[in-house]
């Protein structure tokens, strides 16, 4: 059995699975390649034997930091419970058997266990917070928030594009029933392939970006010259930057420029009737949708929203 399925089976007989055992595990590791092995278990305590000596969420961040991993883990990655004492042995006895069979590297174990944080991080859905008190406009704006978040803290990833394409998609598919809506995965973006835009209905073509390109612009004269009527949805300082690209194009007043979060807040009064009572009740409808579609088109499972 090699390192890796040694760490796996191991991950999944002692369900080292949430926060707090994760970032044990990659603590004592950390932990192991500064005092050595094998680990003596009983020198990992506290005076009181309730607590693992130097366990803390700040700890296991300042290790996750060194892999360039900046989101936070919280407290939680350093709460200790009942149950963290036992874990922190049968981890222990595991590195110290590793070491046995000459396979602890414990370089290599560091790095797969930060990996498995990253998966946990990967598998939490974003949360719309739903508060009466606020405006659907700085709730939606809210949830963007942690995409542009989630995003800057994975470079390379896109999130709040694919968020914002596939709400736009929910939200076109609650409101217009009688139609079949084609939803498609974000990376096959229209702008790259031979769809008219992200959204294709009657005569409309509706573009979904948080960053308006020329290659975007371009589309849409495409568009015109198709007889097809184009729509760019885009966060707010986009609507600017799109009306200024089309009038150098000679497209102004020909495209339709919208700030997509005005545009799913207007639908969303108008579905749940403007009535309080069926506000919550729209909302869940929405996400409900939007879930279904990312499971559809989405390889990734992170992309998924949960109404807190």
């Amino acid at each position: 059995m090699t390192l890796v399925q040694r760490l796996e089976s191991f991950k999944a007989e002692n369900n080292f699975v949430g926060r707090g055992k994760l970032g044990l595990a990659l603590f004592l590791t950390n932990k192991a390649k500064t005092n050595g092995l094998p680990i003596i278990t009983a020198n990992l305590r506290t005076k009181g034997g309730g607590q693992i000596a130097g366990f803390s969420g700040k700890a296991v961040q300042k290790i996750l930091i060194k892999y360039g991993v900046t989101r936070s883990t919280g407290t939680e990655a350093g709460r200790t419970s009942r149950g963290t004492p036992a874990a922190a042995d049968a981890y222990s006895e595991f590195l110290n058997a590793l070491h046995t069979a000459n396979l602890a590297n414990l370089d290599e174990i560091e790095h797969w266990w930060v990996d498995r944080i990253i998966d946990f991080f990967n598998s939490e859905p974003f949360i719309l917070n739903y508060d009466q008190s606020r405006t659907l406009r700085a709730m939606i704006q809210d949830l963007l928030d942690q995409a542009i978040k989630r995003q800057r803290e994975a470079p390379g990833t896109t999130y709040i594009g694919a968020v914002l394409q596939h709400f736009v998609g929910a939200k076109l598919t609650l409101a217009l029933p009688e139609i079949e809506i084609k939803h498609h995965g974000f990376s096959v973006a229209d702008a790259v392939s031979s769809r008219s835009g992200d959204f294709v209905i009657d005569d409309v073509a509706i573009h979904c970006t948080t960053a308006p390109t020329e290659a975007l612009l371009s589309k849409c004269q495409a568009n015109l010259q198709a007889s097809v009527r184009p729509i760019i949805l885009t966060i707010s300082k986009g609507v600017e930057a799109a009306e200024v690209m089309a009038e150098t194009k000679g497209i102004a007043g020909r495209v339709e420029i919208m700030d997509a979060i005005q545009f799913l807040t207007t639908n969303l009064y108008e579905l749940s009737l403007f009535r309080t009572s069926e506000r919550r009740v729209t909302i869940e409808k929405l996400i409900e949708k939007y879930n279904e579609i990312v499971e559809q088109c989405e390889p990734d499972p992170s992309l998924r929203i949960a109404v807190g």
